[in-house]
């Protein structure tokens, strides 16, 4: 009995270590497509906010960022011209990526 508990003191113990090694990298803002503006080409900056009241926040993007809509991989252009035909653009959300360490953004994501 004695055994069991002291195994599982141990790897209780060493499972907190491991969680300590962990740190974010990339972190997902959800933004309403009305707080939104993309960048005018492949290497500018994407803007938006959280809400009407919040602060806005400017990242890069890079010739890899990645462009999807719908699960599809597509061209600035491309993607420009979805949102540009969404209607109801109050309760659409578009998910950006943004890599920390780099504080580029890597994945802007809309389902539309």
């Amino acid at each position: 009995m004695h055994i069991r508990k002291l195994l599982g003191l141990v790897l209780l113990g060493l499972s907190l270590t491991a969680a300590a090694d962990f740190r974010t990298i990339t972190e997902v803002h959800e933004v309403n497509l009305i707080f939104l503006r993309l960048p005018a080409t492949s290497s500018g900056t994407l803007s938006f906010a959280g809400c009407a009241d919040c602060d806005s926040q400017t990242i890069r993007v890079i010739p890899a960022t990645r462009y999807l809509v719908n699960g599809r991989t597509v061209s600035l252009a491309d993607f420009k011209r979805a949102v540009a035909s969404v209607t109801n653009r109050e309760d659409t959300i578009i998910n950006v990526s943004h890599h920390l360490e780099s504080n580029t953004v890597t994945t802007v994501t809309a389902k539309l």
